[in-house]
């Protein structure tokens, strides 16, 4: 009774202050409930569901054991896959330890088969997407390779299929672990093979930068080869790849923006204005002074690199052709568009017919209009960084190392650090 008095005082008190009719009109009148409002239950996401390595027969773990310590005839370090430790899971004879080692080793070494082991950064300036092997494939390359016990042919077949690897494999194979020099640069090549996808196509161009080619292939089948001028050492060429639909005859040099003080308010260039007159750009139009000469390919890529003609072709006759400003300067390059363009087409197995016959090329080329011919068949291009080729007697041809990548990248394949910029001591490793 005592609190309820002194409740009900309280509450007197409270209706005797100013403005507290208002307060006894709420008080008499229900009011209804008011739902809390609890915030948004959080959403965990589930943890990913993780399972077991796959049960792993002792013969098919053995004979990725073999497998490992003789990968040093493709050029990788059989250390790199521990087999000391497969060794030590075997020799216990705990099947689920044994299929965990043997799963991570497959793993591993079957990325560094398809993708080379030096990856990221130490590539430099490398630009082309591969995807031979992701999680999923790797999963079911695994599961085929313990079924059928072919635990070696499933990693066989992700090695590159192109002739060159196995010229450098088997130049890899005659030289002797004593030069390691030389070993080294045979076995970065062979990383660089597969740092590639391992189907280039049936038919692509293919330009090395050290050499300066530019080479199309066919069937696996060097068609014709063509002298070429690659970036000259402040612009370096980079390594990409680009699907070329056709060409461009008599084309603008559109001048970029790093060198456009070179030209502007020269003779011969003419600026793009927008609708106000400012210059956005300058361009050389087409003529015997274009810089791009007679054509260049329509292969777009986020690099703005391309495979043109030239109006100084002397340059081909050098020794060295890092000229350019990135893009290759091709030699022959109309026969080698004009080839491409007269390819044709079938229909039903009955051959087409050909657009841009040589004759309609000449033409064009003759009014100097500017108009893009395309390719009846668009073809990839590969630009690559190969320092050193094979011949089939394993003689080897070593090219000038003219970006200075060689270095870096060796580190990377031996997992050292590149010190002072000096080539890394070697790691032998047995190609027998």
């Amino acid at each position: 009774m005592i609190k309820r008095a002194r409740l009900m005082g309280g509450f007197a008190a409270l209706l005797a202050l100013p403005g507290a009719g208002a307060w006894a009109q709420i008080a008499a009148v229900p009011q209804p409930p008011v739902a809390v409002q609890l915030p948004p239950p959080a959403i965990v996401p589930p943890a990913p569901i993780v399972l077991p390595p796959p049960l792993w027969d002792p013969r098919d773990a053995q004979a990725l054991l073999f497998f490992i310590q003789g990968i040093g005839s493709e050029g990788l370090d059989p250390a790199d896959y521990d087999p000391a430790g497969l060794i030590a899971a075997l020799q216990l004879g705990n099947p689920t330890l044994v299929s965990g080692a043997a799963t991570d080793r497959f793993n591993h070494l079957s990325s560094d088969l398809a993708f080379g082991h030096v990856r990221g950064d130490d590539r430099q300036d490398w630009h082309i997407p591969d995807k031979d092997l992701d999680p999923a494939r790797q999963a079911l390359l695994l599961q085929a390779a313990l079924t059928q016990h072919r635990v070696p042919d499933a990693l066989r077949g992700l090695l590159p299929s192109h002739p060159q690897y196995a010229a450098l494999r088997h130049a890899l194979e005659v030289t002797p672990a004593t030069e390691t020099a030389k070993v080294n640069r045979i076995r970065l090549n062979m990383d660089r093979w597969r740092w590639l996808p391992r189907d280039l196509g049936d038919r692509y161009i293919i330009v090395n930068v050290p050499a300066y080619t530019a080479a199309l292939v066919e069937d696996g089948v060097t068609t014709s080869r063509h002298h070429a001028v690659a970036g000259k050492i402040s612009t370096p060429t980079p390594q990409l790849s680009a699907l070329a639909t056709g060409v461009i005859l008599n084309p603008w040099w559109e001048v970029p923006k790093s060198i456009e003080g070179e030209v502007r308010g020269k003779a011969g260039y003419v600026p793009f204005k927008d609708a106000t007159g400012k210059i956005l750009r300058w361009r050389q139009p087409p003529g015997p002074k274009n810089a791009l000469g007679q054509l260049k390919f329509v292969m777009p890529n986020s690099k703005a690199i391309y495979l043109h003609d030239t109006n100084a072709r002397s340059k081909f006759n050098s020794q060295v052709r890092a000229f350019s400003h990135g893009c290759i300067r091709t030699e022959h390059i109309l026969a080698l568009a004009t080839k491409l363009l007269n390819e044709g087409v079938t229909i039903d197995g009955i051959p087409g017919g050909v657009e841009w016959t040589p004759d309609k090329i000449q033409a064009a080329l003759t009014i100097q209009k500017t108009v893009q011919a395309n390719f009846p068949k668009p073809l990839p291009v590969y630009i690559v960084y190969m320092s050193s080729a094979a011949l089939v007697d394993g003689t080897i041809k070593d090219y000038t190392d003219v970006y200075k990548r060689d270095g870096k990248a060796i580190a990377a394949l031996l997992d050292q650090k590149p010190a002072d910029a000096k080539p890394p001591a070697a790691k032998v490793v047995a190609t027998k």
